[in-house]
């Protein structure tokens, strides 16, 4: 399941059994960390690093959600709340998920992702065909009753490619910024 949490791994891997009987699917969410990327990657408005983020996570197929950060629950905060203050030469929280302006801070990149159910599943479902009539149709074949497993290695993937390509228009920009932040084991 790729879950850190036994107890919480245990319970999704009940419900997609339990979807898989009942010739059905599930959807899940999927949280991403980036760990270990410099401050300064991204651009304040045309290549904002979440937004070129998103773009690249909402490109994969049944992806219905992107979260970036404390995401949709900072509207319950108020700005005092969820601005990620600074002290001692840091960060105190991560309420913006290490973009801020769209830009990297040098924390972690946290965002989550949401996944559909499997549409193509056996049980029977009604549509219409190009009669423009009424017709039941079930998938025949085999079908994962829940892809965010499988999801996780394309996410990582897909977020890799993202940020090395805003870490090569940096570089490219600032050769010296790219000196300071590459270091030899990364070579």
């Amino acid at each position: 399941m790729r879950c850190a949490d036994p107890v919480a791994a245990k319970k999704m891997e009940d419900a997609i059994l339990t979807a898989r009987k009942d010739t059905d699917s599930v959807g899940g969410i999927i949280q991403l960390d980036i760990l270990g990327v410099p401050p300064g990657l991204g651009d304040p408005v045309f290549g904002k690093l979440d937004a070129r983020l998103a773009d690249a996570l909402m490109s994969i197929g049944a992806f219905k959600g992107v979260e970036v950060g404390g995401g949709f629950g900072l509207v319950q905060l108020r700005g005092s709340e969820s601005n990620d203050r600074m002290e001692d030469g840091g960060f105190v929280s991560n309420n913006a998920g290490g973009i801020t302006g769209g830009i990297s801070t040098g924390q972690s990149i946290v965002m989550r992702v949401a996944v559909k159910p499997t549409a193509s599943i056996a049980k029977l479902q009604d549509t219409i065909g190009i009669d423009g009539e009424n017709h039941a149709i079930s998938v025949g074949g085999r079908h994962d009753p829940c892809i965010v497993p499988r999801a996780v290695p394309v996410i990582e993937n897909m977020c890799a490619l993202t940020i090395l390509d805003a870490w090569e228009v940096q570089a490219r920009l600032n050769p010296d910024w790219d000196r300071a932040n590459t270091r030899t084991s990364d070579v």
